[in-house]
C-alpha cells in the first residue's frame, strides 16, 4: 500500500513576506537603491515593489530622495499613548474609544487602553498604571472632578503630557465640546418646541445634571436654561429645577418618574439632559407614566440609542446635540503628537458640534 505524503500547512501572508524581503534587502545592501534594482534582486513585480516602498516611506521605515533612491532610516521609538476611557458601559465613551483606536493605528501609535469604570478610585489607579508603564502621553476621559487634581499631579510628576477630555484637569490640555454653547443650543430647541406647540406655555424646565463632573460640564445645563430663556422671555426662576442624573439612564429615570408623579396635572415640561443616557432615562419615565404629550426632552452626544429613539413616532426625545465622536480620535492623536514635538497648542481645544432634531431624521 503506497504511503501518502502529507504536506505541513503553512499560515503565511504572501504580501507581508514580500515586504520583509524588500526591507531585509535594503538592510543587507546598506546603501540607497532604486525601485528597478530592488525589483531585479527580489524578482517581485514592479507594481508590488512600488506599493510596498510607498507604504514603508509613509510609515517612516524608508526615505526617498529627490533622485528616486530608497534607503532605510533609523526608526525612533514607537509612540505609546495611554487612554483611560470614561466607562465601557457608556455608549459615547465607547464611540470615542473606537475612534481613537482607528486613528492611532493609522499613524502607528500604540494605544494602552484602560477603563475608568465611571469611578474615581479606578481612574486614580489607572493614572498610576500609566506612570508605571512609562507611556509617552496620557489621554484622560473621566467624570469625577474630585480626583482630577490628583490625576493631573501624578501625570505631571512623571513628566508625561496630559490631555483631558470634556472635564478640565490641572496640568492638562483640554479637549472636548464647548459645554455652555451645546447647552444653549439644546435649550433653544426646547423653547422653539414650546412656542410652536404649546403657545410658549411652560410649567417646568428640568435639567438632568452631572454634578460630580464640575462647573464646566454643569454649564451644559446652565446653558440649556439660558437657551430656554432666550426663546421664552420672563419665565419665573422657580420653574427651573436641576437634578443630578449623573449621566446615567436608570438614575435619571427614577428622578423624572418621582417628579412627574408629584406634578400629575402639569402639561408643559421641558427636559434638558447633560447626556443622552440621562435623556433616555427621562424618556423611559415619560413613556411609562404615559405623559408623552406633556414632556419633551433634548440630550447630548447623539448616541445610537438616542438616534433610534428620535426616529420613533411621537417620541418625547425631540433632539440631541452631536459631539461628533468619530472626530475625537484623529484630533486627539494629532494634538498628542503636537505636544510631544514641543509645538505650542491652545489650552482649550473645542470639537465641532451640531444639533440633530427629530424633523431632520424624518
Amino acid at each position: 500500500m503506497p504511503v501518502r505524503k502529507t504536506t505541513k500547512r503553512l499560515y503565511l501572508i504572501p504580501v507581508l513576506s514580500k515586504a520583509l524581503d524588500i526591507l531585509e534587502l535594503l538592510q543587507e545592501e546598506n546603501q540607497p537603491m532604486t525601485l528597478e534594482a530592488i525589483h531585479r534582486k527580489t524578482r517581485i513585480s514592479k507594481t508590488t515593489v512600488y506599493r510596498i516602498l510607498k507604504t514603508f516611506v509613509h510609515r517612516g521605515y524608508l526615505s526617498q530622495s529627490n533622485d528616486g533612491l530608497y534607503r532605510q532610516v533609523t526608526r525612533p521609538k514607537k509612540m505609546r499613548f495611554g487612554f483611560a476611557g470614561q466607562s465601557a458601559d457608556m455608549p459615547f465613551s465607547n464611540e470615542v474609544t473606537e475612534s481613537l483606536k482607528t486613528a492611532a493605528a493609522s499613524v502607528g501609535v500604540d494605544l494602552m487602553i484602560l477603563d475608568n469604570r465611571y469611578d474615581a478610585a479606578t481612574a486614580l489607579k489607572n493614572a498610576e498604571e500609566f506612570v508605571r508603564s512609562k507611556v509617552d502621553l496620557v489621554i484622560e476621559f473621566q467624570v469625577e472632578q474630585e480626583v482630577a487634581p490628583m490625576i493631573g499631579d501624578k501625570i505631571a510628576g512623571a513628566n508625561i503630557p496630559l490631555i483631558a477630555i470634556d472635564i478640565p484637569h490641572p496640568h492638562a490640555t483640554y479637549f472636548g465640546v464647548d459645554n455652555y454653547r451645546v447647552g444653549i443650543e439644546a435649550g433653544e430647541t426646547l423653547a422653539a418646541h414650546a412656542v410652536a406647540n404649546w403657545d410658549g406655555k411652560v410649567d417646568w424646565v428640568l435639567g438632568l445634571d452631572l454634578a460630580e463632573a464640575g462647573p464646566l460640564v454643569q454649564s451644559r445645563i446652565t446653558g440649556a436654561f439660558e437657551g430656554v430663556r432666550n426663546g421664552i422671555a420672563d419665565l419665573p426662576v422657580e420653574l427651573f429645577v436641576r437634578m443630578d442624573g449623573r449621566g446615567m439612564r436608570e438614575r435619571s429615570k427614577k428622578l423624572v418618574t418621582d417628579f412627574l408623579q408629584r406634578h400629575p396635572k402639569d402639561k408643559h415640561i421641558l427636559v434638558a439632559a447633560a447626556t443622552d443616557s440621562s435623556a433616555l432615562g427621562a424618556v423611559d419615565a415619560v413613556r411609562e407614566l404615559k405623559r408623552e404629550k406633556h414632556v419633551v426632552v433634548v440630550g447630548q452626544d447623539c448616541i445610537a440609542d438616542a438616534m433610534a429613539e428620535m426616529r420613533k413616532d411621537k417620541s418625547p426625545l425631540i433632539g440631541s446635540v452631536s459631539h461628533e465622536a468619530s472626530s475625537y480620535g484623529p484630533s486627539l492623536i494629532h494634538l498628542g503628537l503636537q505636544l510631544l514635538r514641543g509645538q505650542t497648542v491652545a489650552p482649550y481645544n473645542y470639537v465641532a458640534h451640531k444639533m440633530v432634531t427629530q424633523k431632520m431624521l424624518e
